[in-house]
């Protein structure tokens, strides 16, 4: 089946479906918005009709179906946002692709590096594709750094911190599907920190060792609820990586130590450019501030901004960010420290293929409580 991108859709607004319209289909629906003169919501899909009537009054979603199968049918929408809880990702995206549209999966975009694969499998060379929200590798800081980063005046990036230390009570997982293996795929390692963790693969590139701890230490659930990482880089650099829903002064934190300067980013669930700092080591002044000045400012990280990308890419016929090739080194570090943790032991990506329990599975084993 062809991609409907192959529509003429140069001329008119591209047609956008979104799935699940729970909390986070808001935030989508107000992207959608923002951007109406190059893409209209049409239609929206929930299996709770009730739920699915209230959101589309207020966003104007004249379309409501609670079958997805039938409204890929009948509106054969450019793009579908999925918004469903994790377990659902894998069958709706193939929907979505079988069906000639391609999708914006929310993160995690699967439950496993094989449903990963099986999705990337699916894709067609001139698409349609699926891409998975990580929007923190698009605003305007992150953007900047890998310019600066680029044109060598930082140097070589030697040490780095990730730390997503937020707090979840016990009562933010009665939700049947958190908290558990087979519906959300993991704890805040899977569910919360992939987003940090994703703009520090962004900017640091292909991980080659982890080694960590899990632990289930305060939280009645399946899953850990956090987690401890180290992790050796291609390129030399070394991270902490810190995950957790048990953190009462929560924060969202990236540091970078560089030859030539300390660039960190501090927020909670979304930057702007006034939570980026940049340190200049000693007589490296005024060539990184410089630098630093030159680059992109003016947009936070948000789903506006990928979204922005996202139909670019989409009108120019190109694979939109982000790929199904970029979100697999994402969470394969994700399985990674799971199976470091698990395993007792370092781990290398090549010990995540196939046949490994941790390809099939991020709780692979099983976990050690």
């Amino acid at each position: 089946m062809l991609a409907h991108h192959d529509r003429n859709v140069g001329v008119s607004p591209l047609r956008a479906a979104i799935v699940g319209t729970g909390g986070i289909a808001r935030i989508h629906a107000e992207a959608l918005r923002s951007l109406s003169d190059e893409v209209e919501l049409v239609a929206g899909v929930d299996v709770d009709a009730e739920r699915l009537a209230a959101f589309g009054d207020r966003h104007d979603v004249a379309l409501r179906y609670t079958d997805l199968g039938k409204m890929l049918a009948s509106v054969e929408p450019d793009l579908v946002h999925i918004c469903t809880p994790p377990g659902l990702h894998h069958a709706q995206v193939l929907a979505c692709l079988g069906a000639g549209a391609t999708a914006l999966v929310e993160k995690p975009p699967t439950l496993s590096l094989a449903e990963l694969d099986e999705l990337a499998a699916a894709e067609g060379a001139d698409g349609p594709w699926v891409a998975t929200v990580f929007q923190h590798r698009f605003g305007s800081g992150a953007r900047r750094l890998q310019d600066v980063m680029a044109s060598g005046a930082l140097g070589r990036p030697l040490l780095a911190v990730c730390h997503t230390t937020w707090l979840r009570e016990q009562s933010y997982f009665d939700v049947p599907w958190r908290g558990r293996w087979d519906t959300e795929g993991g704890g805040p390692t899977m569910g919360h920190g992939i987003h940090q963790m994703d703009l520090l693969v962004a900017l640091l590139g292909d991980w080659t060792e982890v080694s960590a701890i899990a632990r289930r230490q305060a939280r009645a659930v399946d899953t850990e609820d956090l987690s401890v990482a180290h992790v050796t880089f291609a390129n030399g650099a070394v991270a902490t990586v810190v995950n957790s829903v048990l953190s009462p002064r929560e924060e969202s934190y990236i540091r970078i130590d560089f030859e030539r300067a300390t660039v960190e980013l501090t927020h909670l669930y979304g930057y702007g450019d006034d939570d980026w700092r940049i340190t200049p080591a000693p007589g490296h002044k005024e060539v990184v501030t410089a630098a630093w000045a030159a680059g992109d400012a003016g947009v936070s990280s948000g789903h506006r901004a990928q979204l922005a990308h996202v139909l670019r890419c989409l009108r120019e016929h190109r694979p939109p960010p982000v790929t199904s090739a970029d979100a697999r080194r994402t969470m394969q570090l994700v399985a990674g420290v799971y199976a470091s943790a698990f395993e007792r032991t370092p781990v290398t990506p090549a010990d995540l293929a196939a046949p490994s329990p941790f390809h099939a599975g991020m709780s692979g084993t099983g976990p050690r409580w």
